[in-house]
């Protein structure tokens, strides 16, 4: 069976748009976590946290992620949070190959549109200080870390050259 690719990592990283090129190359359904939310409760993140809380907002996450995990074929692109959540991730790695996109995260803060990011609201510093935290968390789930990615094309190629080697042996 082949596992599913995991993209984690901070929000602005990169997840998206590299999850789009191994969907492509490897001819696998994108999963964005965040927009598969956003479809079904026909409304943005920033309005679910707005009327519902960031509680609401990781059981619905929670939730997808137990429906993701039985599934094969995905690319799926973890919101930034996700990790955060033991149960979920821990039900995506079960058929997944976890990576890291570990960004300079001063790069990736000052690349981002805040607009649309409920958490991204705190400015530069409160987003450095939420790394600090995530970080050692990512690297605890990470089966495999993409340091400084510069391109999505660069994250593309290593993380395919990875996951070739991988379903090979």
């Amino acid at each position: 069976m082949e596992k599913n690719i995991i993209l984690i990592g901070m929000m602005g990283c990169g997840k998206s748009t590299v999850g789009a090129l191994l969907a492509r190359r490897f001819h696998l359904t994108l999963a964005d976590t965040d927009a598969l939310i956003e479809r079904r409760e026909g409304r943005s993140i920033p309005e679910i946290f707005a009327s519902d809380g960031e509680a609401h907002f990781r059981a619905l996450e929670l939730a997808l992620c137990r429906e993701l995990s039985g599934q094969q074929g995905l690319v799926i692109a973890c919101g930034g949070g996700l990790p955060l959540q033991e149960e979920a991730i821990a039900a995506l790695k079960k058929n997944g190959l976890v990576f890291w996109l570990d960004r300079d995260p001063g790069e990736t803060y000052y690349g981002l549109d805040v607009s649309g990011r409920p958490l991204a609201q705190g400015g530069r510093e409160d987003f450095l200080a939420r790394y600090s935290v995530r970080s050692p968390i990512y690297h605890r789930w990470a089966d495999f870390i993409i340091v400084k990615p510069e391109t999505p094309q660069y994250a593309e190629n290593r993380i395919s050259a990875i996951y070739m080697e991988v379903s090979e042996a």
